[in-house]
């Protein structure tokens, strides 16, 4: 008699299949219509093949194209595949590497054997792709060695798979997945079949370079790019997400209001251009007097350190390859010799604040009563980013935070968390969010700290969710290797998320760095820590600021705030007049004098998204009023008095918290 396994049902049902049955026979056995629904299977928590078979008793629940999230993820995983054997049909002799399931879409990187792959080749591809869709080739796991991964591989030309599969641990389960003769070396999971995909949900949109393994010093490979869904009308709703974010894209608004360009001498750093500049001061003097209110502490930390700090930090070991580490000492300049020597000492460029302000509050004794300490520092950062991961303000490898770190006892951690989350909002509703989610990061595999303190700091940040009312979903896993966080994602105007705040509760750098404060027994005590961010990234946050107002930014934050444009220059002397009025009353004014036509002046500076436009002509010059033209194709032009507009533009002009 075969042995039987227990199959456990999301409803608590039960059902007992032989030993070697897969969640696609329970899907055939529960009914027809789910059998032919059913995409994958979430066995134990793991989604999995609907033809895996089980392993022992398990958990099973089905996964349907009602589960948009898996279900989105396998359907771009599949599309990746079918993109890679279309590619390689149609050009042979292209080598493979890797191609992911992303956000919103797929991607695969090739090596071309003649040429550099084209978007005039997207066509052809994608017609290829739809005939391996409707070919419905079964998605077979098979289970190889690393040997026999590193054979194949070389024996197809494949140096850039066998590359990698010569790197994978000879111990453990390596799998590939067939379709037809094609295969590929994947983890998984994928869907039953390519006819389980739609031919009419997905679209190639780019072609672009890419370094092997992200490394600028390996080669350079062919990456395509496309977007997939589960179904048509999902495309053609995301297709008109991506044109309106074309019309956004920070990078575009950031050359037409001439805020900050980039250049490859400085990889991922900004060069902020005077209306940037002003932007970014508005921004930030804002975020210094709402930490100032709040209580905390402005201080200045140096951008270098010793790695002995991130040695003891655990940095060191986790985060190395995302460091700029630099070797104290003098380079040398005989000719011949070595840059540095074979044996320095190093130091890194800093990537957080976080051992700088531990470095701080270890000065001096502290006690009970000056806690908490609240530490804030809008910190000069630098992390290096790959280049291929370098994607304007967005992603940089210079950047400033408004960062801050808060020393208190175990008994403030809950209020302390309040008042934070209390300034995050008025904060996001200053800056025009106001529809935001919450996730709370858990403990990830590779961590440091007993389970017993990591217990502590999830519940810590558990309890001050629910203090305050706020739901959330758990992200299990996804915590920094220190901490549990909470995420804060804001939703911007066309539906996108951004993750910008957060706040972490951190027992464990405190312990490692040994510090302490006097308590009201006269004994020494450990200080809890919570790391937080509002915005994140200054520099992020606003790249996010002007894809959410596609560059009409609020009067507040507006670098030029308005333009007097006169259309005849005997306006040219009141014009000046009305510069130093509004330049008195604080408002950020210019003035186009050209003697160009005005139609073209208010082009121009549409473009530029000024807010407001002052028009000045004899009749105004005369009557001392001013023409205001607002930005926006539906804005309706009013005649003011001089007086009137001054005093309108200065209260829109007047940031939230001084109002």
């Amino acid at each position: 008699m075969s042995e039987m396994l227990k199959i456990r049902l999301p409803d608590g049902s039960s059902r007992e299949v032989e030993a070697g049955s897969t969640p696609a026979d329970v899907a055939a056995a529960i009914g027809p219509g789910l059998a032919k629904a059913a995409l994958a299977a979430r066995v134990n928590g793991e989604v999995r093949d609907l033809n895996r078979p089980f392993e022992g008793d398990s958990e099973l629940a089905l996964i349907t194209a009602r589960d948009e999230a898996d279900a989105l993820e396998l359907a771009r995983h599949d599309y990746a595949h079918v993109l890679a054997e279309a590619v390689q049909n149609l050009f042979p002799g292209t080598q493979i590497t890797f191609g992911p399931a992303t956000e919103d879409g797929f991607y695969y990187d090739f090596a071309p054997k003649e040429r550099p792959f084209t978007e005039e080749d997207l066509p052809a591809i994608e017609e290829e792709m739809r005939r391996i869709i409707a070919r419905d080739e079964p998605l077979v796991r098979e289970a190889w060695t690393r040997d026999q991964l590193i054979s194949h591989f070389n024996a197809q030309g494949e140096s850039f798979k066998a590359e990698w599969a010569a790197e994978l641990p000879d111990n453990e389960e390596l799998t590939v997945y067939r379709a037809g003769d094609w295969l590929d070396l994947c983890r998984g999971p994928h869907l039953p079949s390519t006819g389980k995909l739609d031919p009419q949900a997905f679209k190639l949109t780019r072609v672009s370079g890419a370094y092997w393994r992200g490394d600028q010093r390996n080669a350079m490979l062919s990456r395509i790019t496309g977007t997939g869904w589960l179904n048509k009308k999902q495309l053609e709703a995301h297709l008109v997400r991506l044109e309106e974010a074309a019309k956004r894209d920070h990078r575009k608004l950031g050359r037409e209001m001439d805020l900050f360009h980039f250049q490859e001498e400085a990889a991922g750093s900004i060069f902020w251009h005077a209306p940037g500049w002003t932007l970014y001061q508005a921004l930030e003097q804002y975020m210094r007097r709402r930490l100032d209110a709040a209580g905390y502490d402005e201080v200045r930390t140096p951008m270098v350190y010793h790695n002995k700090f991130w040695v003891t930090s655990g940095h060191w070991e986790k985060f190395r390859e995302n460091m700029f580490v630099i070797p104290d000492e003098r380079p040398s300049t005989e000719p011949g010799q070595p840059l540095i020597s074979g044996d320095p000492i190093y130091m890194a460029l800093k990537p957080m604040n976080c051992p700088a302000h531990i470095q701080i509050f270890d000065q001096g004794i502290k006690s009970y009563r000056d806690l908490p300490v609240r530490m804030a520092e809008f910190g000069n950062c630098h992390r290096n980013e790959p280049h291929g991961a370098l994607h304007g303000l967005m992603r940089v490898r210079q950047f400033v935070q408004d960062d801050a770190h808060i020393f208190c006892r175990d008994d403030q951690v809950l209020g302390e968390s309040v008042e934070f989350i209390t300034l995050l909002r008025k904060v996001y509703d200053d800056l025009g969010f106001t529809d935001w989610f919450v996730r709370l990061a858990t403990r990830p595999e590779v961590r440091a700290g007993s389970d017993e303190i990591w217990d502590r700091a999830e519940k810590g940040l558990e309890t001050a969710l629910n203090e305050v009312g706020l739901e959330f979903e758990w992200a299990p896993g996804e915590g920094a290797f220190y901490g549990p966080k909470i995420e804060f994602h804001l939703r911007d105007a066309i539906g996108r998320s951004w993750q910008c705040g957060t706040l972490q509760l951190d027992f464990v750098l405190p312990e490692r760095f040994d510090i302490a404060y006097v308590g009201e027994d006269g004994g020494k005590h450990r200080p809890a820590m919570l790391h937080r961010a509002i915005v994140g990234s200054m520099e992020r946050f606003i790249a996010i600021l002007l894809e959410n107002y596609a560059g009409k930014l609020p009067l507040w934050l507006a670098p030029t705030q308005a333009v007097v444009a006169t259309i005849v220059s005997d306006a040219d002397d009141y014009a000046r007049e009305v510069l130093e009025v509004l330049k008195a009353a604080g408002i950020r004014a210019e003035a186009d004098l050209r003697n160009e036509k005005i139609n073209y002046k208010v082009r121009e500076h549409s473009i530029a998204k000024v807010p407001n436009l002052l028009v000045l002509g004899k009749r105004e010059a005369e009557e001392r009023t001013v023409a205001l033209r607002p930005l926006g194709t539906d804005a309706r032009q009013e005649v003011l008095g001089l007086g009137e507009l001054v005093a309108r533009l200065k209260t829109e002009a007047t940031p939230p918290d001084l109002r």
